[in-house]
């Protein structure tokens, strides 16, 4: 009967070591989830293209490639977003020498191709940077995404004043005169007619009379 209350004791003693090294364990996978939390990059969904502006670039493969892969970053893991910059990069070349609609290939859009590109390259080149800061992979993947977005934004631009200019069913790139200028006459000089000298003499001397 002595010895009971020692055994009872060391049991206890043991369960409730067993819970505490549980909780703290649990804490300790908290804090873990909280630094993988802290590396995540979480990105709203910018301008997506308008029903028109879609169907153009529906046979532009290219850019559907852009397009598809670019939804990783909108959810994405700083090493992750490092890792998939390179291929990234490469699409987004492809798409910018591969322009295969002809509204898009003016110098406005094409600007927004340029620095698409250049900012895809810049992720790229952070993974060669053992120094970079999570911070820094961050605001470049945000780049990214608000330059996708605007491109984006370009394009539903062009096809919606297309779509307006269908609607008015005129050419809106041709000015309209909407007062038109009376036509102007040239007033024509009458020359008096000329008359010589000996009709005027005859004129001027009296007929003579019958005697």
């Amino acid at each position: 009967m002595k010895y009971l209350y020692p055994l009872l004791f060391s049991i206890l003693f043991l369960c409730f070591s067993c819970n505490n090294t549980k909780e703290v364990q649990e804490v300790s996978n908290n804090i873990d989830s909280l630094k993988i939390s802290s590396d995540h990059i979480v990105s709203s969904i910018g301008e997506i293209l308008i029903p028109k502006a879609k169907k153009a670039v529906s046979e532009w493969k290219e850019y559907r490639d852009v397009d598809d892969f670019i939804l990783k970053y909108y959810s994405i893991s700083t090493t992750e977003a490092l890792e998939y910059a390179e291929e990234l990069s490469t699409l987004m070349q492809l798409m910018k020498d591969s322009v295969r609609v002809e509204k898009l290939k003016e110098l406005s859009v094409t600007a927004r191709f340029n620095v698409l590109h250049n900012e895809a390259l810049r992720l790229s080149d952070m993974a060669t940077i053992s120094s970079i800061s999570n911070e820094e992979i961050k605001e470049e993947v945000f780049k990214i995404v608000e330059v996708f977005s605007a491109l984006n934004s370009k394009i539903n631009t062009i096809y919606k004043a297309e779509e307006l200019q269908n609607s008015l069913e005129i050419d809106t790139e041709t000015p309209i005169e909407l007062i038109e200028k009376p036509m102007s006459y040239e007033r024509k000089k009458i020359d008096k007619p000329k008359i010589s000298r000996k009709k005027l003499d005859k004129k001027l001397i009296p007929p003579k009379k019958m005697e």
